[in-house]
């Protein structure tokens, strides 16, 4: 598996924050963006409050923004168009952060066997295909092949430009399980292996 160390990311702690300890559980994303969007958004709008409702303390006028605000929420119905929008939108918000808090993310990233105490190493999905690429392409008869490897399906199709498919196919699957197990993968995707002659010209 030629030059499949280089291609191993392993991602400590201090970048990504990962559920406990435990054999093959997937690493969790900071996810620092949509935090960051949120963080910024309750902060503009509780600042923005808490000036206006300083200013009224200290006997000024209020903003129009929250007048007109507090006039239309006193006198639109809850049947309204614009507040069932607002309300569908806020729910999707709410989902949309919920699937944050509760997934794991980092979905390119498999996780490796858990065989040191202090150490979690994951393969990015991209790494993988291509160290069964080259596998793939060292078998007799194989002219190209494409290699796709997801959280638990691995497939290969392979074009064979001599020898008998059956053969190149048996070939392919006894060589990519054993590359699959090098890989040293926590849930080993299950292998597909397809294999096709080449088309014909004219």
């Amino acid at each position: 598996m030629s030059g499949a160390t280089e291609t191993v990311p392993v991602l400590n702690e201090d970048e990504h924050e990962a559920p406990p300890r435990g054999a093959g559980r997937r690493f969790w994303a900071v996810r620092r963006i949509p935090a960051a969007i949120l963080a910024a958004l309750v902060l503009g709008g509780a600042g923005l409050l808490l000036y206006d409702i300083a200013a009224v303390r200290a006997d000024r006028g209020a903003m129009a923004w929250r007048r007109s605000l507090a006039e239309d929420l006193a006198t639109r119905t809850t049947d309204n168009a614009w507040a069932l929008a607002a309300a569908a939108l806020a729910v999707l918000l709410g989902v949309w952060l919920l699937l944050l808090a509760l997934t794991p993310g980092l979905r390119t990233v498999l996780p490796m066997r858990h065989e040191h105490p202090d150490v979690r190493a994951g393969l990015d999905r991209e790494a993988a295909a291509l160290a069964l690429r080259d596998r793939a392409m060292e078998v007799s008869g194989v002219q190209s092949v494409r290699v796709r490897v997801g959280r638990s399906k691995a497939t290969a199709r392979a074009v064979s430009h001599f020898r008998e498919l059956d053969d190149v196919r048996r070939d392919l699957e006894t060589v990519l399980a054993g590359g699959i197990d090098e890989l040293g993968l926590a849930h080993p995707p299950v292998l597909t292996v397809r294999v096709s002659r080449p088309p014909r010209k004219g």
